[in-house]
């Protein structure tokens, strides 16, 4: 019985087939999608979920509810974690974690590494593989460094790296550390990321800052006791608080803070480990919300459902043309069961195909994914058993719902009314309406969605930055060369280019190049009564004429003036706005009541220095040649543009050879500031296309239902008189209703979730009513095209064969 079923599937699907490809091409098409869909979420959600114990795992923040906004802060003072751990045993370890890079040497040989410092409890919290050395003692002592598997094999090759030595840092500030264990590599889906790690001590600011709990400079994290709750720690730690930090509640109370709704001015939170990569505030790296993952796993699911509505209308609709197969089959004594079976085993071996097809796509176009949207993903994720069984259990619940539904109906079918031709649908039914509904629905709100987020990206990419990006290199100098010395050579050897129209250097690069590193220094103060924060940036001479910013008053820094590498600065507007003076060239203010009196000697109109999504913030521009210069800026001349980068390639060997040339053109870098947005747009062009294709699929089978079962009325219509345009406006009136009912349900959804989305941006576009006009146009239009294929069809048919046919 089972071959015959078998044998009896394949030659209706072989009958049919255009049917069978309809339906193999959608749902292939919707498997693609959203296993790239769902790849993408799951990846974004397992980030440090491969710790063990990550559920006792957190990362201490300060919260502040000042009046204008509550805010968090992931940067902790030095004396911080070593009183927590102090006063409260039921915190079982601690680590502060500080970012750091260095060049590492070995045999002569220069590397540079991302060499982060720690506490010895970092090895106990985390829980990243040591595959050589002892996890309780590998970081007890402070020459030692612990090393990633990769370092280990680009600095020592097949060496054993167990008790070799390597110098750190450059010239007389290189200190000798000793190879006390080798960590696996950090995996991809890991927030933490490192080349190795030292002891906190031997961070430069260590033994200036140690007792200071007004200098923020690192990350902390916390391990919980088994069965110690967040909120108990939360709770005991408010005295905490109040014992160490009670300037910044003073200073919170002066400007008229209230208690939140959990009756804190200031407090130490805790945040779950799960939750550090979505937080960009507190230090995660994401930088896009939870919520937009959840949305990419809700567009899979949509996507999804739509491909089974279409199986399940294209099933309906066909199952009227076997209307009287089933009769025939059923008067010769086949049970609804057997029926059941078949035609569900029709639409089994159909998903199977879609199914298997779906796969070696996904195979296929993996990498083309990943290189579109800057994705990590692999095909291991779904290999692991348990998701194996959610996988089969997807394609079992797609099986069902969408053949087992329409096997359901077929196999209800009165035979002796289908025989004798009297299986008729008078009017549609609310299911098939619904489905109509639902795939316009989704498909108009995505493509809504799209066109605001593609218009939001091109606002913000017209945003003006405040400085001219356009025909600037931006060089990284690295770790292996003194940036100081490498600036000055490029100055002495592009003296005499007429092609080139400035040079200068600064500590923080604009945009992203292609190091993929960024810093941020900022520096708060009391001016006045005031309390200030602005950005501390470091620059060198001619940065404002090499980016092209305008002088509003005073002047810039010039060798002419040696004091400038000592106290002078040059701020911006805003900062000159929150210092509270309209003229502020001349003023003086201190950022410590002990340290440096900085004067005031020039003021510059705002621009962005992080990033055009938030609103330009104060900056404070200082001259040092004591600190290193990270960055070289060079602006050329438009008309020697094109060969600019082979040059400066060239140049930089002589200048810098220790260091490899990296330059890239600082436009390229500040685009890369609209990345997340970008990949959100392409992400959603993809599904709504997807989306609206798959919805036409399915109008077009409706259609086809809906015209087979009134050929007869077609065909009196023209016997008495009716035209084709006429038949062809009845045919296709019920369709464009339901279509219109979904632009009206999608409308205020896009509207509200397009809000909440742009809420985010301080430079954000106003959602104009055309969009949904010409969408919802276009829907109309798209579904009229779709049925009109068989409007027309069925109103040029000769009326006479199709009443005899009935």
């Amino acid at each position: 019985m089972l071959s015959n079923y078998i044998k009896i599937a394949f030659r209706n699907l072989w009958k049919s087939k255009g049917y069978a490809a309809i339906n193999v091409v959608g749902l292939s098409v919707a498997f693609v999608i959203s296993t790239f869909l769902f790849l993408t979420t799951y990846f974004q959600l397992s980030f440090d979920s491969f710790h063990t114990d990550g559920d006792r795992v957190y990362k201490a923040n300060l919260f502040f509810n000042d009046p204008e906004k509550a805010s968090y802060s992931g940067t902790l003072p030095l004396p911080f974690t070593p009183a927590l751990k102090a006063e409260y045993p039921e915190i079982e370890a601690a680590a502060r974690l500080m970012n750091g890079s260095n060049v590492v040497e070995y045999k002569g040989k220069f590397f540079d590494k991302n060499v982060m410092f720690t506490d010895p409890d970092f090895l106990k919290i985390f829980s990243f593989p040591l595959l050589k050395g002892n996890r309780a003692t590998a970081l007890n002592d402070r020459s030692n460094i612990v090393i990633s598997q990769s370092m280990a094999k680009a600095i020592f090759g097949k060496e054993d790296p167990m008790g070799k030595r390597v110098l750190l840092g450059r010239d007389s500030n290189a200190k000798e550390f000793t190879v006390s264990g080798v960590l696996a590599d950090f995996p991809t889906n890991s927030t933490i990321q490192y080349d190795a790690f030292i002891q906190i001590t031997n961070a430069g600011n260590y033994q200036s800052d140690k007792d200071k709990w007004d200098a923020m400079s690192h990350a902390a994290y916390v391990k919980l006791s088994p069965n110690v709750s967040r909120a108990t720690v939360e709770n005991r730690l408010k005295s905490f608080a109040t014992k160490y930090f009670s300037g910044d509640i003073e200073k919170l109370k002066k400007k008229g803070a209230k208690p939140d709704e959990r009756g804190d001015l200031f407090a130490i939170r805790l945040q779950k480990l799960s939750d550090i990569h979505f937080n960009t505030e507190t230090g995660g790296k994401s930088g896009e919300p939870i919520t937009l993952i959840y949305a990419l796993a809700g567009i899979g699911f949509f996507i999804l459902l739509i491909a089974c509505i279409n199986f399940i209308n294209l099933s309906i609709a066909r199952s009227f043309i076997r209307a009287k197969e089933v009769g025939v089959r059923k008067s010769l004594g086949a049970l609804k069961t057997q029926l059941f079976v078949q035609i569900w085993g029709e639409a089994a071996l159909i998903c199977f195909v879609g199914f298997l097809v779906g796969m070696v796509l996904t195979y296929l176009l993996l990498p083309a994914f990943n290189t579109t949207f800057q994705g990590k993903l692999t095909l291991d994720y779904m290999l692991q058993p348990d998701k194996l069984v959610l996988i089969l259990s997807l394609f079992g619940l797609v099986t069902l719902v969408a053949g087992g539904y329409p096997a359901l109906q077929m196999s209800k079918f009165n035979a002796v009314d289908v025989l004798k031709g009297k299986i008729t649908m008078k009017r549609p039914g609310f299911l098939r309406n619904s489905l109509i509904v639902t795939q316009f629905t989704l498909s108009t709100l995505l493509i809504c969605c799209t066109i605001i987020a593609v218009q939001q990206v091109r606002h913000m990419r017209g945003q003006p930055l405040g400085f001219q990006k356009e025909e600037v290199i931006s060089i990284p100098v690295g770790n292996q060369e003194d940036g100081q010395l490498v600036l000055k050579r490029m100055r002495n050897r592009l003296a005499s280019d007429p092609t080139i129209i400035a040079i200068t250097g600064s500590g923080v690069n604009l945009g992203l190049g292609k190091d993929r590193s960024t810093s941020r220094s900022v520096m708060g103060f009391t001016y006045k009564e005031k309390e200030i924060s602005t950005d501390w940036l470091q620059v060198d001479y001619d940065y404002l004429k090499t980016l092209n910013i305008k002088l509003l008053s005073g002047r810039e820094f010039s060798p002419a003036y040696p004091s400038d590498t000592l106290d002078r600065v040059v701020i911006t507007e805003s900062m000159a706005k929150m210092i509270g003076e309209k003229d502020p060239v001349g003023k003086y203010f201190q950022t410590d009541t002990a340290g440096v009196k900085y004067q005031i000697i020039g003021l510059v109109p705002d621009f962005h220095l992080y990033s055009s999504k938030s609103e330009k913030k104060p900056i404070t521009m200082y001259l040092a040649h004591s600190q290193p210069i990270s960055y070289v800026f060079v602006r050329v001349a438009p008309q020697s543009l094109a060969g600019s980068m082979d040059k400066l390639k060239a140049v930089w060997k002589e200048v810098a050879p220790k260091s490899e040339f990296i330059g890239s053109f600082m436009d390229e870098n500040t685009n890369a500031w609209y990345k997340g947005e970008e990949q959100l747009s392409k992400i959603f062009s993809l599904a709504s296309s997807i989306a609206i294709l798959l919805s036409c699929l399915g109008l077009f089978a409706v259609a086809l239902m809906v015209i087979e079962q009134r050929t007869k009325e077609i065909g009196v219509r023209k016997v008495l008189g009716a035209s084709i345009p006429n038949i062809v406006f009845i045919l296709s009136q019920d369709f464009v209703k339901l279509v219109v009912l979904a632009i009206v349900i999608a409308t205020p959804l896009a509207w509200f979730f397009m809000q909440k989305w742009l809420d985010g941006y301080s430079y954000r576009i106003e959602i104009s009513a055309w969009i949904f006009v010409l969408v919802g146009m276009a829907a109309i239009l798209i579904a009229l095209a779709t049925v009109s294929f068989h409007s027309i069809k069925a109103a040029l048919m000769n009326p006479v064969k199709s009443l005899r046919s009935e």
